[in-house]
Order: C-alpha cells, then sequence, then structure tokens
C-alpha cells in the first residue's frame, strides 16, 4: 500500500473528526469528534519520520529529521500564541475550525508534494509479532527508552503549564502564549541548528555534551523546586537548559532507533509514539493529581522523568553496539 495512501486516509478521518468538533452542538459529538481526530493524525505523526528513513542514509536522516523537528516546533511555538488570540475573539470553535483548515491544508500538501513511493524492500509483516523482536532488542529499547523519557517531560509541562501559568502565577491568557511559544521556538531553532551541523561533530562528543548539558539543566529544576520559586519567567528559564541538550539526542538516536531493525520501521516509530503519549497521559494524571499550586511537585516529576532520560543517555554513549553505529 505504501506510505502516502496511509498518511492521507488518516488526513480524512482527522478532517472528518474537526468537522465533527468544529460543528458540534452536544458534548457527545465533541467527544467522537476528538477520538476521530486523534486516530486520524496518528498516521502523519508515525510515518512523517519513517519516510525520511527510507529514503536517506543515516547521516542525511538526522540532519532531515532536525530540520523536520524544528519546523513542527515551530508551529508549536506558534500555537500558543495564534491560540490564545483565536480563544479570546472566537471561542473554543475558532480552534476547531483552524484545525479543520490545516487539516484540508495538509491533506492537499501530501497530494502535491509526497511522492507514490513504492512499497519498501524490507517490507513489515502485519502481525502483533512484530513487536517482539524489538523488545528482545536491548540495544534498541534502550534507545527507545531515551527517547521517550526524554521528550515526555516536554509534554508534561506543557499539560499542565496553563493552569500553573494562568491560575496561580498570574500570567494573562494574551501573555501565556508568549511564554509557551518562546520554549517551543527555542526547541525548534535548536533542532534547526543541530540538524545543519550534525555532520561536520563525532556524534559521541555531541551526545556527550547533550548529557551533561541535560544534567545541569537537571540540576537547575531540582534548584528551583527546593527553592519553591514562584517567578513564571525563572521557571520557563530553569526549563531551558534541558530543554537545549534534550534536542540533541532526538536528532541523533530517533533514525539511529528506526534503523535498527530494517523490517520493522513502522512498528518502532509506533511504539516510540505510543509511548510517548501513554507516559504523557500518565505524567499529566500524575502532575494533577498531586499538583499544589506551585511549580514544586511538576518539577518533581519532570525531574524523575528527566534523570531516566539522562542515566539511559550515559547508557547509550557506552553502549558497544550501539557505538558501531555512530
Amino acid at each position: 500500500m505504501g506510505r502516502k495512501p496511509v498518511i492521507l486516509t488518516g488526513l480524512m478521518i482527522f478532517i472528518i473528526g474537526s468537522s465533527f468538533c468544529s460543528f458540534a452542538l452536544e458534548f457527545n459529538f465533541l467527544l467522537i469528534g476528538r477520538f476521530l481526530q486523534g486516530l486520524g493524525i496518528s498516521a502523519p505523526a508515525v510515518l512523517c519520520f519513517i519516510i525520511i528513513a527510507d529514503l536517506y542514509p543515516l547521516k542525511k536522516q538526522q540532519y532531515y529529521m532536525g530540520v523536520l523537528n524544528g519546523f513542527i516546533n515551530v508551529a508549536v511555538a506558534g500555537a500558543p500564541v495564534v491560540g490564545s488570540y483565536i480563544a479570546m475573539y472566537f471561542h473554543f470553535r475558532g480552534g476547531f475550525i483552524a484545525l479543520l483548515f490545516f487539516g484540508i491544508l495538509v491533506a492537499i500538501m501530501t497530494m502535491i508534494f509526497i511522492p507514490n513511493s513504492k512499497i519498501p524492500k524490507n517490507k513489515e509483516s502485519i502481525s502483533l509479532g512484530g513487536y517482539i523482536s524489538i523488545i528482545k532488542s536491548k540495544p534498541l529499547m534502550l534507545l527507545i527508552i531515551n527517547i521517550v523519557f526524554m521528550f515526555v517531560p516536554y509534554w508534561i509541562f506543557l499539560g499542565l503549564s496553563p493552569i500553573l501559568y494562568m491560575k496561580d502565577l498570574g500570567v494573562s491568557l494574551k501573555h501565556y502564549g508568549y511564554y509557551q511559544g518562546v520554549w517551543a521556538l527555542l526547541f525548534a531553532l535548536g533542532s534547526i541548528f543541530f540538524g545543519l551541523i550534525i555532520e561536520k561533530f563525532p556524534t559521541r562528543r555531541m551526545l556527550q555534551i547533550s548529557a551533561y548539558t541535560c544534567l545541569i539543566g537537571l540540576i537547575v529544576i531540582i534548584i528551583v523546586v527546593i527553592l519553591d520559586i514562584k517567578d513564571p519567567l525563572i521557571i520557563a528559564l530553569s526549563l531551558m537548559p534541558f530543554n537545549i541538550g534534550g534536542i540533541i539526542p532526538f536528532i541523533i538516536i530517533y533514525p539511529i532507533a528506526l534503523n535498527f531493525i530494517a523490517s520493522a520501521k513502522g512498528k518502532i516509530s509506533a511504539l516510540i509514539k505510543a509511548s510517548m503519549l501513554i507516559l504523557t497521559t500518565l505524567g499529566v494524571e500524575l502532575a494533577g493529581y498531586c499538583y499544589q499550586g506551585s511549580f514544586k511537585t511538576l518539577g518533581l516529576i519532570l525531574s524523575l522523568f528527566i534523570i531516566i532520560g539522562v542515566i539511559t543517555l550515559f547508557m547509550i554513549i557506552r553502549n558497544q553496539e550501539i557505538n558501531k553505529i555512530f
């Protein structure tokens, strides 16, 4: 069937879901629409990086994935700012209508710009048994765990930050978008920058720099937690070192993980995305349950995820089997 038809099918489901949300008159229709949105967007979310992995050698994959991830986060950076204004002037329906418009636009761009690629030589099986070989591979699971635990803190913070910033720290809806936007923009620009220079520096050295930067970021967050700082700007700045340090592993490690078992790229990508979403959901639920009106509890939960991410990153740097791929 190939990658493109699957992406288009997912986008069509997303468009239908967005239509339900945009014009829903009852909560049940809104719920169905949200379900269809999540179901549909999973196709491009899983397959967009795999298309790059199908077409280019490893170093080029790291370059293009860095650039792609950068542009994705440029959108993430702009979304809170644009979304805050849409919410102020057009209420909740405005956001869903915007998603409907972008869904249609992306579907058109997919039909025009993504080539009708052939089915990959390393054809994947439909059987769920294909996941067994992934789980049995200790180096691959180490890579996947690192990707997930380095990325999930970002989304846990995004999930709880509206309550933290607007409800308890007194940041207005208008200015909240700028706090979130700058944070995401930094990640975006960093992804593009590191993607451009990825081929010029030794992979192991870049991962070491990343590991120590994330470690510094962890220490800064713990200090902010211990001092129970309530200044929104300081809290935002305290997350920057980890934000910057976490860019490099994603650019380098994600392509390595996808190519670790050539006949299971789709399953590896799906497992990574599913793990991210499940852990993010659990993390947000835990943070919400323990939340006490300050960054303190949220920072502790973020720190737990970051600790696992930093430990696994050092383990990857020392792993002989993975180092052969570098």
